[in-house]
């Protein structure tokens, strides 16, 4: 019997919620989208559009992935963060909701500042220093990362975006000391990796044989990049000028601890769009904070 587009989304659907995935509709929409090469934006279209064999198998195809674990923004090749639609593959951390008050906080406090240097370091999908770049029409976004991968797909998305003019992509290992001739940022913004040696063993099979553990690692303690940035790149930043951090659920307390060690103050912690405290703030107070 032939299919309409619609039929195809109602059994994709179903499929979905017999599964008890948490958002069955998205993923049925974004998937039947995908497949039959629409609008997930037009749905009201999908019940006088019939399909070919081929499409409807194509479809089911894609949620036998999904439902063996395969995230669906890396099946699509892009996902929404911030208002915003950013190209993703397997070497970079889907963009997650959790960020989206992180990116908040670092457009407004940007746009209280002329011309602002932003410093996005450990950037993945380069989501966002972008995100800034793109909302603060001024700004200058220095992204770095130390995956080749995580770069060509930053660059990707600013391009995208429109401003790749604005952006630059640069590889380092924030473990490591800057590279020379960086100059001066107004504000730094981080989410690195921070889950535990323990939380490893313990994450989600869509986690944890799709996304990149180089991305999720943080050390024993989950905390190890947020000594090194500290201690290594926080020189980089204008005298009181802010840092941001992402960090993991109970790790906040910890990381405030590494900012007030390193010359930070007035250091805050807020909470996520879910209500999570996973936001780190400061401001930078060292005033011989000399380029190195």
């Amino acid at each position: 019997m032939t299919k309409t587009i619609n039929d195809v989304y109602m059994q994709l659907y179903r499929r979905f919620k017999e599964a008890d995935e948490p958002q069955p509709s998205l993923a049925a929409r974004e998937l039947t989208a995908y497949a039959c090469r629409v609008d997930k934006d037009k749905t009201a279209e999908w019940g006088h559009t019939y399909l070919d064999d081929a499409t409807v198998d194509y479809a089911h195809l894609l949620c036998d992935r999904c439902l063996d674990g395969e995230p669906l923004a890396y099946i699509l090749g892009e996902w929404d963060f911030y208002g915003l639609t950013f190209q993703v593959d397997r070497s970079v951390l889907i963009p997650r909701a959790d960020t989206e008050r992180l990116c908040e906080l670092v457009i407004g406090k940007a746009r209280q500042r002329v011309s602002p240097r932003i410093l996005d370091l450990c950037c993945g999908s380069g989501c966002i220093g972008i995100a800034a770049a793109h909302e603060v029409e001024d700004a200058r976004v220095t992204a770095v990362d130390n995956s080749d991968g995580a770069l060509r797909v930053t660059r990707e998305n600013a391009r995208r975006l429109g401003v790749q003019n604005r952006v630059i992509a640069l590889k380092a290992d924030v473990t490591n000391e800057p590279p020379r001739s960086m100059g001066q940022y107004d504000l730094l913004v981080s989410n690195p990796p921070y889950i535990t040696r323990a939380e490893m063993l313990e994450l989600d099979k869509s986690v944890s044989a799709f996304e990149p553990h180089e991305a999720l690692y943080g050390g024993v303690d989950g905390l190890d990049f947020y000594r090194a940035i500290c201690a290594k790149w926080s020189r980089l930043i204008v005298p009181n000028g802010l840092a941001f951090f992402e960090c993991g659920w109970q790790q906040a307390d910890g990381v405030a601890a590494i900012l007030e060690e390193h010359d930070f103050i007035d250091i805050g912690i807020t909470e996520d769009l879910s209500g999570v405290p996973r936001i780190v703030y400061g401001i930078y107070a060292r005033l011989d904070n000399a380029e190195p």
